[in-house]
């Protein structure tokens, strides 16, 4: 939880952020990952002063409980002081207690990011996904949440003005804005009206730019005619050139081109003649190719 300190920019985190949205496909498959739509909607979030602390904090997880597909999972909210925005124990359950930062007692809107990011670590213990390194199992926390419809709520947290700051998670605001525009041309659905945070939105846009690229690379047919003639260049020599999102393997009529899926990032190997439709095997995600 950054206050009042510098926040990171840009997209540092990026192939563990792919790798992650990897992982949660080949985990639940499409079908999997395609039944957590639509995304937990801002209504249920909604937390006011008028409301009592407790009962509105454990309302609240509920939801983040039900979106997630938890519903044998209870989350016990409390309180503390603490460095950190929040922190669950994860046991066998089926109850699990989560500790907000004390901060949230007046800073109300955004109990429910903090119980996003806190329950997604619940379905991920019980799923048995994680990565190695307490760093990277935290942004593939980040990544899940929002992938699956209820970290939204994470990057509308990050608001910034002349004197303060405030961002919670482990991604950057852009790559949150990756994620969610991953889901959101996954899924067709519009974030937009969402957000109470311009810095959010703008964040969403910039994140929403560099998605959009993932479906521009050679060869997928809707790449633009200079990365296709780069890619055209590569082929005839049978080389990638440095920092190229493709690659090449084999030699002659068995060449073959690889190159990552829009969608899931899992790695696809497609025969090197022209034009082809892909299937990913792993999100089911058809492809129009050039190779």
């Amino acid at each position: 939880m950054a206050e009042s300190s510098p926040v990171a920019r840009g997209f540092p985190h990026l192939g563990t952020v792919r790798a992650a949205i990897t992982a949660l496909y080949r985990r639940l498959g499409g079908a999997g990952v395609r039944a957590y739509a639509p995304s937990l909607p801002a209504s249920e979030v909604v937390f006011t002063d008028a409301e009592e602390l407790y009962a509105g904090a454990q309302r609240i997880a509920r939801a983040a409980v039900l979106h997630l597909r938890l519903p044998d999972a209870r989350v016990v909210v409390g309180f503390r002081r603490s460095e950190h925005a929040a922190t669950v124990e994860l046991t066998s359950g089926p109850e699990y207690f989560v500790e907000l930062n004390d901060r949230f007692r007046s800073h109300r809107r955004d109990v429910g990011a903090a119980l996003a990011h806190e329950v997604t670590h619940v379905l991920l213990h019980r799923l048995g996904l994680g990565f190695a390194g307490e760093r990277e199992n935290e942004i593939l926390t980040d990544t899940v949440a929002v992938y699956l419809g209820a970290g939204w709520l994470l990057l509308d947290a990050f608001r910034e003005d002349a004197l303060t700051r405030q961002k919670l998670g482990y991604l950057t605001p852009e790559e949150f804005g990756y994620v969610l525009a991953k889901r959101s041309l996954a899924f067709g659905e519009d974030p937009s009206p969402w957000f109470t945070s311009p810095r959010a939105y703008q964040a969403y846009t910039e994140g929403r730019s560099r998605a959009l690229r993932d479906l521009r690379v050679p060869p997928l047919r809707a790449a633009g005619a200079m990365a296709r003639m780069r890619y055209a260049r590569d082929r005839h020599r049978g080389a990638a050139a440095p920092g190229a999102p493709y690659t090449f393997e084999g030699g002659g009529p068995g060449t073959r081109v690889l190159f990552d899926c829009p969608v899931c990032h899992q790695r696809l190997r497609v025969p090197v003649r022209g034009p082809v439709r892909a299937r990913c095997g792993v999100c089911g995600t058809a492809w129009e190719c050039d190779t």
